[in-house]
């Protein structure tokens, strides 16, 4: 592990048995390439997230990219999630771009410069496929989060992920089919994905909970910039929080409490989710609420 500036820089186990495979057949100088693209792939996302004043926490480096973990997720901005997660990516484009360049020009081994070229093409086309911690399926996560509820959006990505980990798992077998071989390092990073998106959809009730905790804050800069509100409508024979899964992720929500057809009271999130987490607090709830 290294910090730099309070952040943590680690290599993922998987990344590691990738390194001594490579270690085991001599493929240093591609290890090092390897290396190398991820680690500039996710210094593009590290600088999109602290230009955007984000508190980053870890950056954990994986064969196909890595994962910036920050301490408000959740409850960030859905552009700058955005442009965060395109920012890895562009790296792979520039990286090809000058490495192509580079080979053409003669100043390094043609035979390399396809190689490193190829390298970047294929994590830049296998980040952007829909699967969660992948930029593609963040990506896919930012845009159904602008037109579905937050708490449908986590299960809808989580379940969405599991299909296609599955399918890079079946990829991975499917040159056997052929007369091929096993595909182990597709292999490996499919059955990897495939268990942390079953653990991401087990976790969906303590992930919108966090959602919650930071929402607070950011709900009251919106009152200050003087954002129009969202009505949520619901009949006093239903739990006021019920509400809180139909929060969108960006907008302000008031909820209005009908009986008999009239409005009864109207309560501003803020007072909904206040009343949610002081049971949490209290021991009056549990997490079972948010699946």
């Amino acid at each position: 592990m290294v910090k730099w500036r309070g952040i943590a820089f680690r290599l993922h186990p998987l990344f590691v048995l990738v390194m001594l495979g490579a270690v085991a057949t001599g493929r240093f100088l591609e290890l090092a390439a390897l290396f190398v693209i991820v680690l500039i792939h996710e210094l593009g996302h590290l600088a999109a997230a602290l230009k955007f004043g984000w508190t980053v926490k870890e950056v954990k480096l994986l064969p196909f990219g890595g994962v910036v973990e920050v301490e408000e997720a959740g409850a960030l901005p859905s552009k700058e999630e955005a442009w965060v997660a395109l920012c890895g990516p562009l790296q792979n484009v520039w990286l090809a771009a000058a490495g192509w360049l580079a080979g053409q020009a003669g100043w390094i081994d043609g035979g390399w410069a396809e190689g490193f070229v190829r390298s970047n093409l294929l994590l830049l086309c296998f980040n952007l496929l829909p699967i969660l911690p992948l930029d593609g399926g963040k990506l896919l996560q930012t845009w159904i989060g602008l037109y579905v509820p937050y708490h449908r959006t986590l299960l809808w990505c989580a379940r969405i992920s599991l299909v296609f980990s599955a399918a890079v798992v079946i990829g991975s077998a499917a040159p056997v089919g052929f007369g091929g071989h096993l595909q182990l390092n597709l292999l490996a990073v499919g059955a990897f994905l495939l268990y942390s998106n079953w653990f991401h959809l087990r976790n969906v009730p303590y992930l919108f909970f966090r959602f919650l905790v930071h929402r607070k804050r950011r709900s009251e800069r919106r009152i200050d910039a003087g954002v129009l509100a969202r009505p949520i409508v619901l009949s006093e024979r239903r739990p006021v929080t019920a509400a809180l899964r139909l929060f969108m992720k960006e907008g302000y929500h008031l909820i209005y409490v009908m009986r008999q057809g009239r409005v009864a009271k109207v309560l501003p999130e803020g007072t909904v989710i206040d009343g949610v987490l002081g049971r949490m607090h209290s021991g009056n709830a549990d997490f079972r609420f948010f699946r």
